[in-house]
């Protein structure tokens, strides 16, 4: 007998049933994919693309700073470099990163031949001041020997007029013979003549030994001068700093010799520095003294103003100077910066973010509408580093597409999956 069918029954488990999320979304993506499909059989010429793998920008009204990128390093504004004032032999008191002061001694020169013309010199003068000294002597005695003249012409002048007046009277009581009167004015007339021209000779032997003077003192002062210039010459072999700093660079070899003008050293002033920045040759004509720049050095922000500009090109770059606006403190010699040099700032300007799709021509630009990028014209005005202005095609609120376009092949629509 038979009691039931429990033997013969099979314990089956039943499998786990698909969770409800991952049906509809893959319901969905294939609604996507048949919409997809749909899009590129109307659309023949159009690509689906990966919008994560896109660079997408609003278009915004805002202020566009025209600006300038460069890269450049920070150097000293005061570095002079000191030369060899003669021919001779230099003798180097300090060595390359030794720190100075302002007139201390760096370098002697020793320039024998500069040594002995000063001696020579200096001899020639010892003598015309000698001369000068002898000549002095000379027009003292010739004023003593000129005023002994003088003073006898003086004496005789006094006996011929005392001996005229005597032979006035005489010959008015009958002494003497009209003869001797008119001997005796004769002679006072021969007096007053010879005390004139005594005079008269004093006064220009004075002149001329006045000029003698003078000629021999002329001379004095012009070999004093030459003296002077050579021992200026003698104390420049002594070379001091020129600025409190550091030594830079050595430029010639210990007691090696060395001509007139030739490089010893530099000298870097640490309490000056600015930046020297390469700007490209395309925006030269743009820029002006007193622009603002913008500086990062590592992780800093610094501020600047443009105070030089080179006149001539090189590699396609124009080297440019910028002051710094504050005193900055950490910074080094040759220091790598970049820099935004600040040209213009326009407000209320239609902008989009600056991408690679610039690299096309800036005419045509796909603009993103939901999942599809239609390929419109647009016309770009000014550009800056961040950002590009558009003047028509596109209005605030609208969103292209900014990165590179190479790989679209001109589509006229891309679908954004």
């Amino acid at each position: 007998m038979i009691k039931d069918t429990s033997a013969q029954d099979t314990h089956v488990t039943q499998k786990r049933s698909i969770k409800k999320p991952l049906l509809i979304i893959l319901v969905a993506l294939t609604l996507l994919a048949l919409c997809a499909q749909a899009f590129i059989d109307n659309n023949p010429n159009s690509i689906s693309v990966d919008r994560a793998s896109l660079q997408i920008s609003e278009v915004v009204i805002s202020t566009l700073t025209r600006d300038v990128a460069a890269s450049g390093k920070i150097v000293a504004a005061n570095a002079p470099t000191l030369y060899s004032p003669e021919r001779g032999f230099v003798t180097l008191q300090v060595r390359a990163g030794d720190q100075v002061s302002k007139n201390a001694v760096i370098a002697l020169v020793e320039s024998p031949e500069l040594t002995n013309q000063l001696k020579q010199q200096q001899s020639v003068l010892a003598g015309l001041e000698g001369e000068l000294q002898r000549k002095h002597l000379e027009a003292r005695r010739e004023k003593l020997s000129l005023s002994k003249a003088l003073d006898l012409a003086q004496v005789e002048l006094n006996a011929a007029d005392r001996e005229n007046r005597r032979a006035q009277l005489s010959i008015k009581k009958n002494l003497i013979s009209q003869i001797d009167l008119e001997k005796a004015m004769d002679d006072l007339a021969r007096a007053k003549l010879s005390f004139q021209h005594a005079e008269q000779e004093v006064s220009l032997a004075k002149d001329t030994l006045a000029f003698e003077l003078k000629a021999a003192a002329r001379n004095v002062t012009r070999q004093q001068l030459i003296v002077d210039d050579l021992m200026r010459q003698v104390d420049n072999l002594t070379i001091k700093a020129s600025v409190t700093g550091i030594v830079g660079n050595l430029l010639v070899q210990q007691k090696s010799a060395v001509t007139q003008s030739q490089p010893l050293m530099t000298l870097v002033d640490l309490s000056n520095f600015e930046a020297e920045l390469q700007v490209p040759e395309s925006y030269a004509n743009e820029l002006g003294l007193g622009m603002q720049v913008e500086l990062t050095l590592g992780a800093r922000q610094v501020t600047g103003t443009l105070s030089a500009i080179s006149p001539e090109v090189n590699n396609r770059e124009v080297t440019t100077r910028v002051r710094f606006t504050k005193d900055i403190s950490g910074i080094r010699q040759n220091q790598r910066l970049t820099a935004r040099i600040l040209l213009e700032n326009r407000d209320n300007v239609l902008q989009i973010k600056r991408g690679a799709f610039m690299q096309q021509g800036g005419s045509r630009a796909y603009k993103v509408t939901g999942d599809i990028a239609t390929l419109i014209d647009i016309t770009t005005g000014t550009s800056s580093i961040n950002a590009i202005e558009l003047l028509n095609g596109v209005q605030a609120g609208d969103h292209l597409i900014i990165s590179n376009y190479d790989r679209f092949n001109q589509a006229p629509t891309l679908l954004l999956r």
